[in-house]
């Protein structure tokens, strides 16, 4: 097991704002007959005494860091969100925006030991398009660039048995060009469960190992736009946040080059609706949406900015399609309790981490990677490393 560095321990104290008393009291460190708590709380600091693998899950619970961070070789640099891209609702939790925090903190602590092996092992290679584009380029350069950049097939994507699939598509093309892309929307539970007006995706821009994180609590329908939006992040450099609600340029801009990259302006001028009467609308709706395996939600937006329908009308229609995803969501739920079998934990895990799997599965065989980092990287127990590596079934 490596061993951790006492400037860590330090650093991880401090950037949680704790004295050696409170941070000794919290850790629930005892006086005993030769040192007192804060002596051995010192001692740990110093690297006279190694912590405890307890000691350490202790400290990641009370420092709010993923555990992952206590075991690199410099404490990492990390802001808190990067850019903060969202406009959050009135009625959100802040402790769903702690939850956010302590995410993008255990994702940019992956992500740091990745780039710090990549460049160890001498594998690391510059990704090109990385900030390659400002705002200032215009919607349409940018949309070509990124389907030049990818090999993008909009026909093949469209053609895809459900949105899933068209999801893992558009996944594998951004993937192959060394980002990282990861399905994650809670801290592995889902008491902590992230709701996506508080955070529907996040990007952090590297030229090395950049990450991609979509929130996988939102819908299917919605993870291809959120991966574009995110990817559009990358082109033009930004680390950073992004929200359901927002009202600001970036954002916008981000959102025009997804929606133009999946449908353009001039295809869309091609469908008018054809029915007043709700219910029909709502289903003409969802029916286009699929074709072009975007969302409803999305495709009925496009109709409010064209003018086609009113605020009111657009209102409904999106509050009508979230009620049918959360009904559709819970009775998925209950069939799949009601099933037996299904994916193993492994299965889904592989899934959810992408790309990453397979690399942390060779740097672990290489001998570039412990199992501890290995596991700590893909969110499994060390022990348990090997059984996710050997998961190749498909979701």
């Amino acid at each position: 097991m490596p061993k951790v560095k006492p400037e860590i321990l330090i650093w991880a104290r401090k950037k949680s704002s704790l004295s050696e008393e409170d941070a000794a009291r919290k850790l629930n460190i005892k006086d005993s007959k030769k040192l007192s708590a804060i002596e051995k709380l010192s001692a740990y600091e110093s690297g006279e005494v190694e912590p405890s693998r307890s000691l350490l899950l202790r400290m990641s619970k009370q420092y709010h860091l993923p555990l992952l961070t206590f075991y690199l070789d410099k404490p990492p640099i990390i802001g808190d969100r990067g850019k903060d891209f969202r406009s959050l609702p009135t009625e959100f939790q802040e402790t769903e925006n702690v939850y956010v925090d302590i995410l993008i903190r255990d994702i940019k602590a992956r992500q740091s030991t990745v780039r710090e092996t990549l460049i160890d092992e001498d594998e690391e290679k510059s990704i090109e398009f990385i900030g390659k584009h400002q705002i200032e380029d215009g919607v349409d350069h940018v949309v070509q660039s990124i389907r030049e950049v990818l090999g993008f097939d909009l026909s093949n994507y469209r053609h895809q048995s459900n949105y899933k699939e068209a999801f893992r598509y558009l996944r594998q093309m951004i993937e192959s060009q060394g980002v990282f892309v990861l399905l994650k929307g809670n801290l592995g539970s889902y008491h902590s469960n992230i709701p996506t007006p508080v955070f529907r995706g996040f990007v952090l821009s590297d030229n090395v190992a950049p990450f991609i994180v979509i929130n996988d609590q939102d819908s299917e329908s919605a993870w291809s736009f959120t991966l574009l939006h995110e990817m559009t992040h990358l082109v033009l450099g930004q680390t950073g946040v992004s929200g359901a609600y927002f009202d600001n340029v970036i954002e916008k801009f981000c959102n025009n080059v997804a929606s133009e990259f999946f449908l353009s302006t001039a295809e869309f001028e091609e469908f008018r609706i054809t029915s007043s009467d709700f219910e029909q609308l709502a289903v003409q709706v969802s029916s286009y949406a699929y074709s072009k395996k975007l969302s409803s939600t999305h495709i009925a937006y496009r109709l409010y900015k064209r003018s086609d329908i009113d605020k009111p009308l657009w209102n409904s229609l999106r509050d009508f399609y979230y009620k049918k995803w959360v009904e559709n969501r819970e009775t998925s739920r209950a069939k799949n309790r009601e099933k037996d079998g299904g994916p193993s934990y492994y299965v889904v895990q592989q899934y959810k981490l992408g790309t990453l799997v397979g690399l942390v599965e060779r740097l672990t065989f290489v001998g570039a990677l412990t199992t501890t980092k290995a596991g700590m990287l893909l969110d499994v127990k060390p022990i348990k490393v090997h059984k996710l590596f050997q998961s190749e079934q498909p979701v």
